[in-house]
């Protein structure tokens, strides 16, 4: 049995685990840990320029982010 638990939209809420997390426009600019993860504060903020490759990896946690769709303009 794995140690991560699950919320109610099915991601991991354990924290600095490392996961995949699609991501939309509404979502940038993108920034991790994402506002509402338990233990929001478990590695300084850090912002990901997802907008242009469309894939980005935290650099403290390893989380995965993949932008679903377009950025938007301005981003």
């Amino acid at each position: 049995m794995s140690d991560i638990t699950e919320n109610a939209t099915g991601q991991s809420d354990q924290p600095n685990a490392n996961q995949r997390v699609e991501v939309t426009a509404k979502d940038l600019p993108l920034h991790c840990p994402m506002p509402g993860k338990r233990l929001w504060d478990s590695h300084p903020k850090v912002f990901l320029p997802i907008a242009d490759s469309g894939e980005e990896t935290c650099p403290y946690c390893g989380t995965v982010y993949v932008l679903i769709g377009p950025a938007g303009s301005g981003h």
